[in-house]
Order: C-alpha cells, then structure tokens, then sequence
C-alpha cells in the first residue's frame, strides 16, 4: 500500500473521494489514475470494477463485514464516530488484517487503528485478485542467516520471555510456548492446523521501523525466532533449518489489530507484509542464539 491523501473536492462527493483513495493505496496506482465518474459512491463502484477487471482484479461486495476475517485488503464504508448518526456523516477507511484493523482513513485519520469491529460499517467490498490459479513456486537460491532471539509466552496475551536456548517439538513448537500447549489466541480449535508451530520475523524489519522513528523490540513482535541476513518471506513454501530443528515454513504472519492492541497502536500498518513468517516445526531439537537459519 501506499499513502494516498484525500484528493479536493466538494463536501458532497467526500465518501466517493474517500473511497477512491484506499483503492488507489491498495493498488499503488496515482489516485488520478482511477475513474472519476461523478460524486455518487454507487455509480463509482461501477466504474472501477471495469477498471480494476481490467487488472485482473476485482470488487467483491462482503455480505456480513462486522465478522469478516480474510489477511487480505478490504475497503469499508463506515459511520464516522466524530457525527454519528448525521447525514452523510460516512466515511471510507482501507483494512487489514484477522482480527482487522483500519490502516488508512483519508476522511477521518483518527479512525487509523481501529478495529473495524469497533466501527458501524454502513458496507465492504474486498480487493481481489480474479485468478485464483496457484501457480508452483520456483526453486529458489539458498538463503542464510542467524538467530539473534528466542521468545515464548506462556499463554495467550502473556508478557513473551526471551530465551537464551528453546527446545522445539516436532508437531507442536517451543516447550513453554502458548502454541505448543494449544492455547495461544488464535490456536485452531477444531484440530490442528499448519502454520501454528512457529513464528519468525527478521531484524530488518525493526531496525528499519526504529530508522523511521517507531520503536518495536522484538518481545512486542510476540513472535518466537529472530533472524538476521535471511528473507523470511521467501522461505514460505521452502523447508529450512534453524540449528539442527527442520522446520517448514507455510504463509507470512500477517499482522492485525490484537497485535497492534497489546504492543502499542500503530505497528498494524508498518508490518504488512512484513510481519514474518508462520512456519510447522519437523524434528526435535534445541536451538540456541546464534544458530545458522539455512534453506535445505
């Protein structure tokens, strides 16, 4: 996403303008690159479902937004809590995240953070792809890096400990860990699921964050492996090693609004798409500071 400022116009058309600039952040296209058929949201839609068909992507009305859950973007329409109830007191905000959370609010930037279930939301539409082939990942090069943390919290929404040495289980994750007891907060109730085991996030990523002057250590990440000189994100779909453990990596850690309420707000935004990795542990093992991370 990109920053896009609400573009000038009459009080009138301010949801439509609104509207358009989340859609011009979610796609990084120039707001001026959109549509602009006239002040009347609904024809609006219309036209930029032909552009973005264009694209090969596409606006999908979401028929029950208050328990909508999808680690994708979504644009909603919601009442403005600063004139609730006035005419035209409605405002367009972008979200993201499961639990979701409001990323970008032109009309109102007070509503950035929120979480969209605190929020009247008059309607939705989500920003999607219209190919939902799965192309097969290609062999990529060998990746290598470091640990330089280990983290557990012993249960849901607990302070997280950081470890000199963490013991991981096959199937489970890290001894001590709510994941592997099977009571972390977003633990599968029905049955195990992948992805769960374990979590990383690279260094980079805060070291970058602190450069634009918003410090998260790594405890607030909440997440259990450190690395450094290794792209997490390309180890999705690729079998590693952290020490001697194997371990899968399955999809990025996306953020959301539960992480942005217990480590400060404002970190949903920073760690789209850079929030690290959800990765299944293989073998047992111990992994200490300082072991290699290496693909196999």
């Amino acid at each position: 996403m990109i920053d896009v400022e609400l573009p000038p116009g009459p009080p009138t058309g301010a949801l439509a303008r609104g509207f358009a600039a989340c859609l011009a952040s979610v796609t990084e296209r120039p707001v001026t690159d959109l549509p602009r058929p006239g002040e009347d949201l609904a024809h609006a839609l219309g036209a930029w479902r032909s552009w973005l068909a264009e694209r090969g992507s596409g606006l999908v009305p979401i028929a029950d937004p208050v328990r909508f859950q999808w680690a994708g973007w979504w644009i909603a329409v919601v009442e403005d809590p600063a004139d609730p109830g006035a005419v035209g007191a409605e405002v367009a905000v972008l979200a993201f995240g499961t639990p979701p959370g409001v990323v970008l609010s032109p009309q109102a930037p007070g509503l950035l953070g929120r979480a969209t279930a605190d929020l009247r939301i008059r309607e939705a539409h989500a920003v999607a792809s219209l190919d939902p082939v799965l192309h097969r990942r290609q062999a990529g090069a060998d990746l290598r890096g470091t640990v330089e943390g280990l983290a557990v919290a012993p249960a849901a929404e607990a302070p997280m400990q950081l470890l000199g040495v963490a013991r991981a289980r096959a199937g489970r994750g890290f001894d001590g860990d709510r994941y592997a007891a099977g009571a972390g907060t977003f633990t599968p109730r029905a049955a195990r699921r992948p992805g769960y085991d374990l979590t990383l996030i690279a260094a980079e990523v805060l070291d970058g964050m602190a450069a634009a002057g918003q410090v998260l250590d790594f405890a607030g990440t909440r997440r259990n492996v450190l690395t450094r000189g290794i792209d997490v994100n390309a180890l999705v779909g690729r079998r590693f090693r952290i020490g001697d453990v194997l371990c899968e990596g399955r999809r990025l850690c996306e953020p959301c609004v539960h992480l942005d309420r217990l480590s400060g707000p404002g970190v949903l935004r920073p760690l789209i798409h850079r929030g690290g990795l959800r990765a299944d542990v293989l073998t047992d093992g111990e992994i200490r500071l300082g072991a290699p991370v290496r693909t196999v």
